[in-house]
């Protein structure tokens, strides 16, 4: 390859951490040098909204289309996500189909004084940015408030220090990367709080006729990460999933077996609906198909307007 890779990532510390991570390991598993790959910060529509829900501007893609669009231009050659952020349906042309080893999927609470979840005072601000997260601890404490926070982890730390949360709730692998480990009060399990559809999963996408990257990005791809990507991504896709959309979905895999459970809530939060299976490993694209039709027909479309 004569000319330099160039890797399309978010500009936020988090985004970046990301893309060089996907750097490095593409100059550990070939034969590129650091200057042949190049990292490229790009602006999404996302970062630029501040303080409203992501579904009153076009939800989940607004963190993605600006990267789209310059993979589809030739701008860059591969763009890294949060698999999380990414719509539940490909953009032509476009294929995203290797993925780095899964960072930790669980969720965490970071609190003024440390409390855990069960030691918060009744109506305590709890801030998120997602239905599911707030349709969760509401199961679990209904006498708490949910209210909306949006920004990077730093900012909605900053912002529960300023007194205008009691609690956050975010996602383990970030706080990892960011190394706020200290700042955790308590780590929930994921059958307390089942995480998003791909939660800690770095997603490679690339143009789907670029042979040249697709060998690349091949020889870095972890498959069981691949295989527990497919399977939780495929109960969105039957779901036709979008931000509002509050679903969890998670995976392991032991030995020859892949387990899938989610819970989907209605859209206002009232009624949760739940499957778990167990099928060989071999199943497990067809898995989240499965469990996807089954919430979709259990729910009655009570998850969508």
């Amino acid at each position: 390859m004569t000319k330099k890779i160039i890797i399309g990532s978010r500009g936020s510390k988090l985004a970046l951490l990301y893309a060089q991570k996907a750097k490095d390991a593409i100059i550990q598993n070939t034969n590129l040098s650091n200057k042949d790959v190049v990292i490229k910060s790009i602006t999404t529509k996302g970062d630029q909204v501040k303080d409203s829900r992501l579904s009153e501007f076009g939800g989940k893609g607004l963190f993605s289309s600006n990267i789209e669009k310059e993979l589809q231009n030739k701008s860059i050659d591969i763009a890294v996500h949060a698999l999380k952020d990414l719509p539940a349906i490909e953009t032509d042309g476009l294929l995203t189909d290797n993925f780095l080893k899964r960072n930790d999927p669980k969720e965490i609470l970071i609190s003024r004084n440390k409390k855990k979840l069960n030691e918060l005072d009744t109506k305590s601000v709890v801030g998120t940015s997602s239905y599911r997260r707030e349709f969760q601890i509401k199961q679990i404490r209904p006498d708490l408030n949910c209210k909306l926070i949006r920004g990077n982890v730093d900012t909605r730390i900053k912002k529960l220090k300023e007194g205008q949360y009691d609690a956050i709730i975010l996602s383990l692998a970030g706080i990892n990367y960011l190394q706020f480990e200290n700042e955790i009060a308590e780590t929930f399990t994921t059958e307390e709080i089942i995480p998003s559809a791909g939660q800690g999963i770095i997603a490679l996408q690339c143009r789907e006729n670029d042979k040249e990257i697709i060998s690349i990005l091949k020889k870095i791809n972890h498959d069981e990460t691949y295989k527990r990507a497919h399977a939780e991504r495929n109960v969105l896709k039957v779901l036709e999933g979008d931000c509002e959309t509050a679903v969890g979905v998670h995976s392991t895999i032991n030995g020859k077996n892949i387990t899938l459970e989610a819970e989907l809530f209605s859209l206002d939060g009232s009624k949760r609906f739940y499957e778990k299976k167990i099928v060989k490993i071999e199943k497990f694209k067809e898995i989240g198909k499965e469990i996807g039709q089954i919430l979709k027909t259990k729910s009655n479309n009570s998850y969508k307007r």
